[in-house]
């Protein structure tokens, strides 16, 4: 089967694009208005709800990105991947159940719907329009660059295509996405997510334990061998120290609760008692799938600096290498196909969010209502993000070498700081004021946008997103505090009492 391993891969690659194609199609013909499109009619089962919740962050992200934070850095990302799941505890308990009743009395469709109810503001709702069209940016580039570089592997490996530039990889990979996305919208994404959160789940055992047998000693002696030669990697905080894990344990953990595009299917199951189901099953999703993040990045490692392989060209190649040569061909082949549909619906629920925030939420801030053909307007939208995205992905990989979890680093921190006191906050506390929302996100969003383009960096190697979350919680409540509170609308009242 070995001479065939290739083969093997490229046949799964190209049979989940097909299927992507096809559940778009089958989509398309559910879709009959913006409701569909945007939040999938609210009418989803809680294993649908839950493998979509916990997929969406273990993306590209966490399958590409992840593996390669931790070859470039040793266990300093493992705070990002452990906290992750508690994060999925917390956002439940402090977000799902007010959110869902608010789109139920409300008829939301979009984040900046919610926030609106809450707070009686427009300045609110388009500024969180604008905090997802920026985070959006640096998330959906890190789902296609990771696209990009998976594919330019698997095709480079072969001979017709051979030498096939990064480029035309991502061109390819963004072809079927905006296709997907386009026909189907969050139906298409969610049920991908059904398979793909099922795929992460089974791969995770399955990579761990091949990445225990590669070498005959086990994780044992890829300990050992990283504590001859890199003693500090396999420390509990890596190589970028305390502070850092620290910093990204805090953004993560807490950070859950503001990311518009899990919040967003918060929205869309069935019943609220569904969250009773919801909820432990994408925290369990997440912790099993999450192995995968840590066990090729620290194989990898070991293989490098025991002299076992040749040094990677670039750090997100970890798992894409370990895959192809390490895995058993049916394995990487099932496995870089989930790694597909993750990104791939992953991708599709940011330019949902995005397309919502273009089409939606800012012609309602700006001019009181949405615009008229809201179906078409999406579509359209979603095509001009995804656009944009791989232009900006493309640049940032060649012109600053950004790796995959770096971006994607960039991404979770803006939503984390902008969003997290405005919705994990104010959802459960009255006495959070609307000034108080407003400056918030501004903050967040200046200090973000100050670090990133100025490219600054915060003492310790800490993230810049956690400054931005760090300093958005206090002063969102301080605001709160010295603001006399306003009486809420009695629906919106009534929701927060519950």
């Amino acid at each position: 089967m070995e001479e065939y391993r290739q083969m093997i891969i490229l046949t799964c690659v190209a049979f989940y694009m097909v299927l992507c194609i096809a559940v778009g199609l089958w989509a398309m013909r559910r879709t009959k208005d913006a409701g569909d499109f945007f939040v999938a009619g609210r009418g989803l089962g809680p294993i649908v709800v839950s493998l979509a919740v916990f997929s969406s962050t273990l993306s590209g992200f966490g399958f590409v990105g992840g593996p390669g934070l931790v070859y470039a850095t040793g266990l300093s990302s493992m705070w990002m991947a452990t906290v992750s799941a508690l994060g999925y505890a917390i956002g439940f308990y402090l977000v799902a159940k007010r959110i869902r009743m608010i789109a139920e009395v409300r008829n939301t469709y979009s984040l900046p719907d919610v926030i609106a109810a809450r707070y009686g503001s427009e300045t609110a709702r388009f500024l969180t329009a604008i905090t997802i069209l920026l985070g959006v940016m640096g998330y959906l580039a890190t789902q296609i660059l990771a696209m990009g570089v998976v594919l330019q592997s698997i095709l480079g490996a072969t001979d017709m295509f051979a030498g096939i530039s990064l480029w035309a990889s991502v061109m390819i990979a963004s072809a079927v996405m905006i296709f997907y996305c386009v026909t189907g919208g969050i139906l298409a994404s969610v049920y991908t997510d059904l398979v793909q959160g099922s795929v992460m789940i089974i791969a995770g055992i399955l990579v761990v334990i091949t990445a225990i047998n590669v070498f005959d000693g086990g994780m044992a002696e890829v300990s050992q061998i990283l504590v001859d030669t890199d003693p500090e990697a396999i420390m509990p905080f890596g190589t970028m120290g305390v502070m850092a894990s620290l910093a990204w344990f805090f953004l993560f953990g807490l950070g859950q609760a503001g990311q518009p595009h899990v919040v967003t299917k918060m929205m869309m199951n069935r019943t609220i008692s569904d969250n009773r189901l919801i909820a432990p099953i994408a925290v369990m999703g997440f912790g099993v799938a999450a192995c995968l993040w840590i066990s090729i990045g620290v194989l990898m490692r070991a293989l490098i600096l025991g002299d076992v392989h040749a040094p990677l060209t670039a750090p997100d190649q970890a798992a894409s290498v370990f895959l192809s040569e390490y895995a058993h061909p049916l394995l990487a082949g099932i496995v870089f196909a989930g790694l597909f549909a993750a990104i791939m619906s992953t991708g599709d629920a940011f330019l949902n969010i995005g397309a919502a925030a273009i089409i939606h939420d800012i012609p309602k801030a700006l001019r009181g209502k949405p615009l008229k053909n809201e179906l078409f307007w999406a579509r359209a939208a979603t095509v001009i993000l995804s656009v944009v995205a791989a232009s900006f992905a493309l640049y940032s990989y060649y012109h600053s070498a950004a790796l995959i979890g770096i971006l994607g680093a960039f991404g979770w921190g803006t939503f984390a700081a902008a969003l997290v006191p405005v919705v994990a906050f104010g959802l459960n506390w009255k006495g959070a004021s609307t000034n108080a929302a407003i400056t918030a996100i501004v903050v967040s969003l200046v200090i973000n946008l100050t670090f990133q383009l100025g490219g600054w960096n915060v003492p310790y190697a800490m993230s810049p997103g956690f400054l931005a979350l760090l300093t958005s919680m206090i002063l969102f409540i301080v605001i709160s505090m010295i603001e006399k509170p306003k009486p809420l609308p009695k629906d919106i009242d009534r929701i927060m009492d519950l």
